[in-house]
This record gives structure tokens, C-alpha cells and sequence, in this order.
């Protein structure tokens, strides 16, 4: 029996997100499939649909089963490792994602390396304390970075409603 409650990221077949997450929920065992508002068009309409966030992905915390029985689920291909370690998330991570998803009406996720910017610290809303970069800014708002798990995570902010920590080198000195 698995003793922690660890976060565990699976990789699952492409679109099978939420036929995983569904069969984890029939199971009893403990994910979370972050799922965002999409808008799609199509030639006669456009309609809302849920996306999940992280494509080809799962969060799960087999609290009551073998993490390694998991890998028998059908849609689910393996678990995700960091430095050739099993990767672990936080508690603190998902409720991040989880705030993000409930705060912001359109979240998207991007895979990013290191990008110079001002360091900033959001000093207002669910997002209070927490620190990101400004990838971009516009007449009184600015897009910022909140790195977690490897991806990271984008919303505008009022520019007032963030407080700087650090600038940005100047792009001769790198």
C-alpha cells in the first residue's frame, strides 16, 4: 500500500484525459483532470466545451492502492519523471492551478525556458503572495508567468496590483 498522499502525474493517450479521469473516479482513487472553458467555433455556431488544461495528463494520489497497479488503467501510458525520478506535486501546486482555473476565464499553458523579465509579486486577489514574471504589458495591464511543475501558467493583472521584486537585466548583460 502507497503510506503518503503524494501527487503523481500520469501521461495518458492523446484525448483520453477525461475517459482516465472518469475511470479513476468509478475506481475510488483521488485526481484531479484540470478542465478549462474553451470557446470553439464552428462554421454554424460556437459552443463552450471543457478542455483539460494539461494535454495528455492527470493528477492522481493513490492514497488507498499501489501507485505501480495505476499503469493497468486502460488510457494510461506511464507516470511522468522528473530527473529520473518519480515526480511528486505538491498540495500547494494543485491548489494553485486550481485558483488559477476558478479566478481566470482563460488560462493557457505554455512550456517556456527562462525569459527575461521584471520579477514581480501579485499583492492583491486569490493571488496574493505569489510571484511571477511579466511576459507582457499593455497600456495599464501585463501578462505574467507563475512557474509551477515544469509549465507555466499565464494571466493579465492590473499593473497596480502588482509590486516589482526584481527588474530584468538589460539584454546586453546575459
Amino acid at each position: 500500500m502507497e503510506a503518503s498522499g503524494n501527487w503523481y502525474v500520469v501521461y495518458t493517450r492523446p484525448r483520453w484525459e477525461k475517459k482516465v479521469a472518469a475511470t479513476l473516479l468509478h475506481e475510488g482513487i483521488e485526481h484531479y483532470c484540470p478542465l478549462n472553458k474553451v470557446t470553439k467555433q464552428w462554421s454554424d455556431r460556437k459552443k463552450i466545451v471543457m478542455e483539460p488544461l494539461f494535454k495528455g495528463y492527470v493528477f492522481v494520489r493513490p492514497v488507498q492502492v499501489n501507485k505501480w497497479d495505476l499503469k493497468k488503467i486502460d488510457g494510461i501510458i506511464n507516470f511522468v519523471y522528473w530527473d529520473k525520478k518519480l515526480a511528486q506535486i505538491k498540495e500547494q501546486e494543485i491548489d494553485t492551478i486550481k485558483r488559477f482555473l476558478h479566478q481566470f476565464k482563460e488560462v493557457t499553458v505554455v512550456t517556456t525556458h527562462a525569459a527575461l523579465a521584471d520579477e514581480v509579486l501579485v499583492n492583491q486577489g486569490l493571488f496574493m503572495d505569489l510571484k511571477g514574471l511579466v511576459i507582457e504589458t499593455f497600456g495599464n495591464k501585463a501578462k505574467v508567468k507563475i512557474d509551477s511543475m515544469g509549465v507555466s501558467l499565464i494571466a493579465t493583472f492590473d499593473i497596480k496590483n502588482l509590486t516589482p521584486i526584481r527588474k530584468a537585466p538589460p539584454k546586453g548583460d546575459q
